[in-house]
Formats: C-alpha cells, structure tokens, sequence
C-alpha cells in the first residue's frame, strides 16, 4: 500500500500563498483506501448561488471546525457576501476563520470552478496579515466577473510590483475540520495543518519522503513552499484516518 508522501496525483489548491492565491489544501492520491473517483474538468463558472452556503450560521459554524474550539471560538469568522468575505463575528486572538471555494485553487486545477468544495481554514495572526489578504482580493476578482485568464494576468501583475510577497515567518493555518469538502478526489482528506514559507526546498524540512511525515508544495504562481502536516484528530477530537 503506498505510503503517506508517495504523491501518485498530488493536487494542492494553491493554499493561501503568500502572495495571492489562498490555499486550501487538497493533496490527491494518498492511499487508495481514502481516495474516492477522480475529479470531474470543472471548465465552466457555475451560477454564484451554488458557491454559497444557505445560511449565515451555518456558515460560521463551519468556519469554525477548522480548528480547535480553544483557537476558533475567539477568532475573526469571515463569511462569502455579494461582493467578496466580510465580517460575520469580529475575534479576539488574531486567528481568522473562513470557508474557502475552489476559486482559491490553483488556476490550472481541474477543479477550479467545482461548486461543491469548502475548504475550512483558521488561519493564525501572521497568515491572516500576510497570506489571506490576496486570497480576499482574488475572490473579490471572481464575484465581479473576471475570468481566469485575467485573475492570472493581475496576479503576476502584483507580484511583479512587489505587491505580493512572501509570507511573514510563522504564518501557518489549521484545517482539521472533518465537514469539509476539498475535492472530489479525496473529500474532506486528513486533518492537516499548513506552514507558509518562503521559496524553499523542501529538503530542508525532509518533506516528500517515503514514510516521512511532511508533504510540501512550491507549485503555486505566488513567491512560497507550503508544507502540510497530517495530525491524528479532527477539530473536535474524533480520530482522523490514519496517514499511511
């Protein structure tokens, strides 16, 4: 059975790169007990109304299973509005919490516009200063119509002119809710947390190793390595699928 870093189809929505994109995390092909069929080429936008979730509370709540109650009940809860994310519940402690869509995935994913997806993440002070800031304004892009090509060109436009830049040292996010949807591939995943860093190798954290515990991705078009970590336990305390 293959093991936990032998990325047969590794995809990563561009997880909240320090630069535009936000990521939410969705590494494909790890065990085959886990995985469910292959994604479907989501080539088309579909109507907005699909990317929403039915209630405002509903959607708070599920912000919040990102992480920990001990983190998440004191955090920024973003919800998705008609124009971009906006403030549902103001935070205590820094951390930010929101429900990402596939829009926030790299722009050539398969499932860039797959309606289904929601991707909670909590993400801490230096992420959400750093990180989440371009993801906002990328959904922003999407909610007035741009079409990925042009989300594409103002992105390198940004990073260009040194608006998007690396992340700071010590951004990371949580995402260990077991009620997200992150693909089609592998559903809600394992619960996981991301460090955003900048470019490096991922060598230097022994990541992508067979039998290693640290899977890392520098693909995204923003200047970063994110490096995830599979833990035991969702949010709530219930054991996760065992990293194989």
């Amino acid at each position: 059975m293959p093991g936990l870093m032998e990325l047969t189809s590794r995809r990563l929505i561009s997880t909240l790169a320090g630069g535009v994109a936000v990521a939410a995390l969705t590494v494909g092909a790890i065990d085959p007990a886990y995985a469910q069929a292959a994604p479907t080429d989501y080539k088309e936008r579909a109507p907005l109304e699909q990317y929403r979730i039915a209630g405002e509370a509903d959607e708070v709540a599920l912000a919040r299973s990102a992480a920990p109650a001990a983190i998440s009940n004191d955090a920024e809860i973003l919800t998705l509005g008609a124009s971009g994310y906006q403030t549902a519940v103001k935070g205590k402690n820094g951390f930010v919490c929101l429900v990402l869509r596939a829009w926030s995935s790299g722009f050539d994913d398969a499932e860039f516009w797959n309606p289904k997806e929601r991707a909670p993440i909590c993400l801490n002070p230096e992420a959400a200063r750093s990180v989440l800031p371009n993801d906002l304004n990328r959904t922003k892009w999407v909610l007035a119509g741009a079409a990925k090509p042009e989300m594409v060109d103002r992105t390198k436009a940004a990073i260009a002119a040194h608006e998007i830049v690396a992340p700071e040292i010590g951004s990371m996010s949580y995402m260990m809710s077991k009620d997200g949807y992150l693909n089609d591939r592998d559903g809600h995943w394992h619960p996981h947390l991301m460090f955003f860093l900048p470019r490096m190798a991922a060598a230097e954290w022994g990541a992508n190793l067979k039998g290693g515990a640290v899977i890392a991705d520098d693909s995204s078009l923003e200047p970063l390595t994110v490096f995830f970590v599979p833990v035991t336990r969702w949010s709530d305390g219930t054991p996760g699928p065992t990293p194989r």
